[in-house]
């Protein structure tokens, strides 16, 4: 063993320097949030897929889906039907479109869409 040792070339051990291991944990973490966001950004998206498709199908809707205007709802107000849009007082909503008549299809931030009245908006 003593022949062995005296010809082993000894490597020195590599030592990070603390501040270096700090910000490589911190910059592995934001990439882990990074990626924990695109997840919930694509069920996000699904979501509102899901509920597209659920507008154009209960309101034979086969126009493309543009915002008119965005307006905020000033009080609160249950729906009564199922297509109605159930409301929040101060809640931000795309118009989607003008209908004949004193009501307007609306989409909320979550997505979902409705009728709503025009007398419960307020139109900036």
């Amino acid at each position: 063993r003593g022949k062995d040792e005296k010809y082993r070339v000894r490597m020195p051990k590599l030592r990070m320097v603390k501040e270096y291991k700090d910000k490589r944990k911190s910059i592995d973490d934001v990439e882990r949030n990074i990626f924990k966001f695109k997840k919930s950004s694509e069920e996000k998206s699904k979501k509102m897929d899901k509920e597209e498709k659920l507008f154009r199908e209960t309101f034979m809707y086969d126009k493309e889906i543009r915002v008119l205007a965005t307006a905020t709802a000033e009080r609160s107000v249950p729906s009564q039907r199922r297509a109605d849009l159930p409301l929040t007082a101060g809640e931000q909503l795309d118009v989607i479109d003008a209908l004949q008549g004193h009501a307007v299809i609306c989409r909320n931030a979550q997505g979902r869409f409705g009728y709503v009245l025009v007398e419960h908006l307020n139109f900036r």
